[in-house]
């Protein structure tokens, strides 16, 4: 009935920390197809080393092309199930987690649903590990304001890919929100599960912060470069959301430290932003549109 497709790249504790955890569900009926997009460590070997055991688990790998939402293609095109759930590598969920997920969509009658994030702390949590643990995962704010759920805790009914296609791999970030967008464009309703929980890890360096940022900004020059008709000419990049902001409700020291980091990082999307604008190429993969699942 239903399909978890997980893309992974070089993370071999991450995907033996979600596969503990999503292969002990309370439900049987469901298929985990783990897609390597051409590691170059022992990631593989470690997946190996579960599908042994796992009738229901299944590698596939995507070598052409460089890319988590091309990896995620993949894992759909290698899939028959009706409902499709995307978690990715360095995930946990709980025991209930499908099940409730599942009864959830189904009882909704759901065709694209994003669940609850959670981000979990480490002991002593440095300033970046507490900032992203109060920004976190808006995702009922993104569903409800920008269209769109994170790839990460996102579920999607089959047929919707067949009618709008699949994700754009062309993009480096951003490809969750421009799907989200195509799908609300055709008219299907968004959804949030908010008794639907996942948990994800922080980011608990500012390098970690820097390295995701540099990613976001190159991919909102992209989704203007790629979809100028919906997110505006490459060159002046979009105002921020605002989602992220710290709340007035913190201690002022917090507020002050997080908004301090909130500016940084905004330069530091802008930095991602208009080094792909100068440096991008400019006309790689326009034409090739978005990929299609072949019924």
């Amino acid at each position: 009935m239903i399909s978890i497709v997980i893309p992974v790249y070089n993370d071999p504790e991450g995907i033996q920390t979600t596969l503990d955890s999503i292969l002990n569900q309370t439900i049987s009926d469901y298929r985990i197809v783990v897609v390597d997009n051409n590691s170059t460590d022992n990631t593989s070997e470690i997946i190996c080393s579960y599908q042994a055991y796992h009738d229901n688990l299944v590698l596939v790998h995507e070598r052409d092309i460089q890319s988590s939402y091309a990896a995620r293609n993949t894992g759909i095109r290698n899939t028959d199930t009706e409902i499709l759930a995307f978690v990715d590598s360095d995930m946990t969920v709980s025991e209930d987690w499908l099940e409730s997920a599942f009864d959830t969509f189904q009882t909704s009658d759901a065709d694209y649903m994003g669940s609850n994030v959670e981000l979990t702390l480490p002991d002593n949590p440095t300033l970046p590990a507490r900032y992203d643990h109060h920004t976190g995962f808006p995702v009922k704010q993104y569903i409800q304001h920008q269209h769109f759920a994170p790839t990460c805790c996102l579920f999607v009914r089959r047929e919707v890919f067949e009618d709008v296609g699949l994700f754009d791999h062309r993009l480096v970030s951003g490809g969750d929100k421009e799907f989200g967008n195509r799908v609300h464009e055709a008219g299907y309703d968004l959804q949030f599960a908010k008794n639907v929980t996942m948990f994800h890890p922080t980011r608990n360096s500012l390098r970690a912060h820097v390295k995701k940022d540099l990613r976001v900004g190159c991919g909102l020059c992209q989704l203007q470069r790629y979809h100028p008709d919906r997110y505006g000419t490459p060159g002046v990049p979009p105002r921020p959301s605002g989602i992220k902001r710290p709340e007035r409700t913190l201690p002022v020291r917090d507020r002050i430290a997080f908004g301090g980091v909130s500016k940084f990082l905004t330069g530091v999307r802008g930095l991602g932003y208009y080094r792909e604008y100068l440096t991008g190429n400019r006309q790689h993969d326009i034409d090739d549109g978005i990929p299609q699942l072949k019924t």
